[in-house]
């Protein structure tokens, strides 16, 4: 094969990344930040679901029941398993929308799976907000979740296939940072509707619809990734896109390390992701996923407007806590863009890691000591959230998302991220239908259980999570072949003859 002529990662040597050439192109940037876009409608939906918990006439609509009781948990008024399959059905069905759309995006292109998403998360939008009765409602749901399948199994690949080796990690956070103005947006959309007695809920919900429209807009326009055109046998149209991409007529070493990426795929990448050699790409695309639901993030954000009641802002507690965590998670992300590239990704994993854990622990422990809690003391607690929100937003946040995209052999790449989906919808989905009863029950033990998680992810990530900044997409096996504990699994064909790419130091070998 002509890609075997100069030996590049895809058959284990690392020896073409130094020949990349060109520039971070204009073009590249837009059509980054079009698909990022998608990343509106996720966190739009993770936004709105909350906020409809609180709205009267959307509760009496569909017969969704509320304790009365004393509890000082604000959010165990509304532990009705009705009301959170409301929420949870999204992501049931995003489960299996995202392992459909692995095979989607593997046949047919990137591009094809943006535009799913976006027309059925449109549909979504219009069954939900025009909802008569529960079971439209839920297939509102249904239709939201498939969407959100779709765009969030194809937009991280679309970023990090696009994205140049040495901005791939700011751009594919975009994705992210997407998410969490989706989230403060949909919350200062609750609270507008929250004034609207009648149908207020439905605005929220309909409103879904814009970023659905630009998603769709996108998948229509948005040009497919090179890497997914050689996957189908296009080399010539791949080419042109390269050069365009890349700014620059050099771009051979880069297409060869992706033809020869493709001419080593198999006919089932289903079977294939099961091998012993993707055994380090199939962990991490459970294990991320897994631990980005267990950092705590819902405990924090579902108690905050509780603490701004304390501090007095009233029936304005819920803004005024949307507001400032939204805010604090958007500026953190922005951290996240500037410096993953820099810094890399386990720097941001331990440094919040450590944070994340410590802040748990304190709010847990002020809650376990201090009741009733006093408005001083509720000024610290909000203080010490914002600081854990910050953490989680530069690291797990859009790591949970980076790191599945962008450490998979092109074989295996669609099936990977739709695996990675399939479990962070699957574990958003227990969290949601457990949360509620968790936090009613466990109370101030809620943030001591997240904070021991906390601190099981941050050993996982030391000892079995390499560095892969700066790491062209294709030559990511080079990584695991040099890894401590990894490259038992990974055969060494071709020993790497460069040395290692900013590689963090490993704990020793035995």
């Amino acid at each position: 094969m002509a890609g075997r002529k100069i030996r590049g990662v895809a058959n284990g040597g690392g020896l073409r990344a130094q020949l990349y050439k060109g520039r971070t192109t204009s073009y590249v940037i837009l059509a980054c930040i079009v698909a990022s876009c998608g990343g509106l409608i996720f966190g739009y939906e993770v936004g709105i679901s909350g906020g409809m918990t609180s709205m009267p006439a959307f509760l009496k609509k569909f017969n969704f029941h509320s304790r009365d009781d004393d509890s000082p948990f604000y959010y165990c008024q509304n532990d009705d398993q009705r009301l959170t399959i409301f929420t949870s059905s999204l992501y049931l069905a995003g489960i299996t929308a995202s392992l459909l759309a692995s095979h989607v995006t593997k046949i047919y292109g990137r591009r094809l799976s943006i535009l799913c998403g976006g027309l059925c998360s449109l549909v979504g939008a219009v069954l939900s907000g025009a909802a008569q009765n529960l079971a439209m409602l839920i297939l509102g749901r249904i239709m939201h979740g498939i969407g959100l399948g779709f765009g969030n199994q194809a937009v991280p690949l679309y970023l990090s296939e696009m994205a140049p080796a040495k901005i791939r990690g700011a751009l594919n956070i975009m994705f992210q940072l997407a998410i969490t103005m989706g989230i403060l947006c949909a919350s200062l959309i609750n609270y507008g509707s929250l004034q609207i007695q009648d149908w207020g809920w439905r605005l929220s919900l309909g409103l879904a619809g814009v970023p659905a429209i630009l998603m769709t807009m996108g998948g229509f326009f948005l040009p497919e990734t090179p890497n997914s055109l050689i996957e189908r046998g296009r080399y010539e149209e791949a080419r042109r896109l390269l050069t365009k991409i890349r700014g620059t007529e050099e771009v051979d070493a880069e297409y060869e390390d992706i033809k020869e990426a493709s001419e080593l795929a198999v006919t089932n990448p289903f079977k294939a992701i099961f091998q012993r050699k993707n055994r380090p790409q199939l962990v991490m695309a459970t294990m991320i996923p897994f631990f980005q639901q267990f950092t705590g993030i819902n405990a924090i954000m579902f108690y905050a407007p509780v603490l701004f009641q304390k501090l007095g802002f009233g029936t304005d507690a819920s803004l005024y806590s949307a507001v400032i965590t939204g805010a604090v998670n958007v500026m953190a992300t922005l951290v996240a863009i500037t410096f993953v590239d820099k810094w890399g990704r386990r720097a941001l994993f331990l440094e919040a890691g450590v944070q994340m854990f410590f802040t748990q622990v304190a709010i847990g422990l002020i809650f376990a000591i201090i009741t009733p809690l006093s408005k001083p003391f509720a000024v610290i607690v909000v203080i010490v959230i914002c600081i854990y929100v910050s953490s989680f937003a530069w690291s797990w946040g859009p790591l949970g998302w980076l790191i599945p995209s962008e450490i998979f052999t092109l074989e295996t790449r669609s099936v990977g991220q739709g695996i990675n989906v399939a479990v962070n919808f699957l574990f958003t989905f227990v969290i949601a239908q457990a949360f509620l009863t968790m936090l009613c029950h466990m109370t101030y033990g809620i943030f001591l259980f997240f904070a021991a998680w906390v601190l099981v992810m941050s050993l996982f990530v030391y000892f079995f999570l390499p560095e892969t900044k700066s790491v062209p997409i294709e030559e990511m096996t080079s990584v695991w072949r040099r890894h401590w504990y990894w490259k038992r699994f990974v055969p060494d064909e071709d020993p790497p003859a460069l040395p290692s790419y900013n590689q963090d130091r490993y704990p020793a070998e035995d």
